[in-house]
């Protein structure tokens, strides 16, 4: 028996149509899921964006004011993907109406609005799920398994790297993401949040840090209308980024790794440029983003001049067999989204939860405010 589940989308961006396709795929790679997906309504303050999504993804309604999801009895389930300084107004306000929660990262301004959604999903009873999307990639399970199981030796350091060149043009527009007061961070919300969550995720908790942050396009011009994803203005009137281009981290984790984490959104000439090199005492394990299912493996007691295979992950890694038969079928993006939705409502079909979390976002804001912290007074901060 398989039980409809109302689900409602606030905030129709890009990542608000991501959700919403993820919950029109999801039981077509995951037949065995015990809830069926509906889509009842969508929140959007844009003027004619939600009947626009509405029409196109067959939403049952639509309103501007997502107030009315939380207070809507078909609506069991809720993805927040909204801009940052909604999440905690919004994420507390579903979670206390008994609605289970996907939002995105970085659940709100800081680890204090961060700490206030996780404490309201755990009060409340429901399932909290965060849109950490590259710990799902099939590989990155694999190299964690691999870490794990001592198949590199005892990690010794790692390198994470997030660069991007979303934000590189000169014209694009002053939007909330370049405010402190609605974007909070910048590229540390943005993308250096990912990269927190995949050291922690592959080697464990952070015990300290030191960063360095900057910005490199001091001014951008205010939009004259609604703007989506990240659009460009051109001629309009001038105001200042408030937060950062660019994050470079000294980390030291718990088990004595020591670590650098670095982050761009403003890199000519690099079109998501993610990954990490995770090296050990005997071996190291690669992986990039732009490359999704290749994991670059050196095992061995070679040592000096130990070769580097390249690993193509298949139906037993990860969640691969739910999307391709065999190994070297590629999967992209979007599929990472479908794997959270998967895990989302499994949380809320059997009550405990599965993949990241909000303890996970917790961690990770607390680890970005504390970046912050560091570059602003060149110190050292533990966690």
């Amino acid at each position: 028996m398989v039980d409809a589940l109302g689900v409602a989308v606030v905030g129709f961006g890009w990542m608000g149509r991501v959700h919403t396709q993820a919950y029109a795929r999801v039981r077509h790679h995951y037949p065995q899921l015990a809830l069926r997906p509906e889509l009842v309504t969508v929140a959007e303050e844009v003027p004619g964006r939600a009947e626009e999504a509405a029409e196109r993804f067959g939403f049952a309604s639509t309103t501007r004011d997502w107030r009315e999801v939380a207070a809507d009895p078909r609506v069991r389930a809720v993805s927040i993907t909204a801009p940052n300084f909604l999440h905690r107004e919004i994420g507390v306000a579903m979670a206390e109406a008994g609605k289970h929660i996907w939002i995105e990262k970085p659940v709100g301004l800081g680890a204090d609005d961060a700490r206030a959604v996780a404490d309201a999903v755990s009060k409340a009873g429901v399932q909290g799920a965060v849109g950490f999307n590259y710990r799902n990639a099939p590989a990155v399970e694999a190299a964690r398994e691999l870490i794990a199981s001592g198949g590199i030796g005892t990690v010794t350091h790692v390198r994470v790297r997030l660069f991007s060149d979303y934000a590189a043009h000169p014209e694009g527009a002053l939007t909330w993401r370049y405010e402190r007061e609605r974007g909070g961070s910048g590229v540390l919300g943005d993308l250096a949040s990912h990269g927190v969550d995949l050291a922690r995720f592959l080697l464990g908790d952070i015990a300290s840090l030191t960063a360095d942050t900057a910005v490199f396009l001091p001014q951008r011009a205010r939009p004259v209308g609604a703007t989506a994803g990240h659009s460009r203005a051109a001629g309009g009137e001038l105001g200042p980024v408030e937060n950062e281009d660019y994050v470079s981290c000294l980390l030291r984790f718990a088990s004595g790794a020591r670590g650098v984490l670095e982050a761009c959104r403003v890199s000519v000439g690099e079109q998501n440029n993610y990954g990490f090199e995770v090296h050990g005492t005997q071996g190291a394990v690669f992986w990039d983003f732009r490359r999704m299912n290749e994991l670059g493996v050196s095992r061995g007691t070679g040592y000096q001049d130990q070769p580097v295979s390249t690993v193509h992950v298949g139906p037993g890694h990860g969640e691969f067999g739910a999307f391709q038969p065999g190994a070297a079928n590629a999967m992209g993006y979007d599929d990472l989204k479908v794997i959270e939705a998967y895990r989302f409502l499994r949380s809320v079909a059997e009550g405990v939860p599965h993949g990241a979390t909000l303890a996970d976002a917790v961690h990770s804001a607390a680890a970005l405010d504390a970046m912050a912290r560091s570059a602003e007074n060149g110190a050292w901060v533990v966690l």
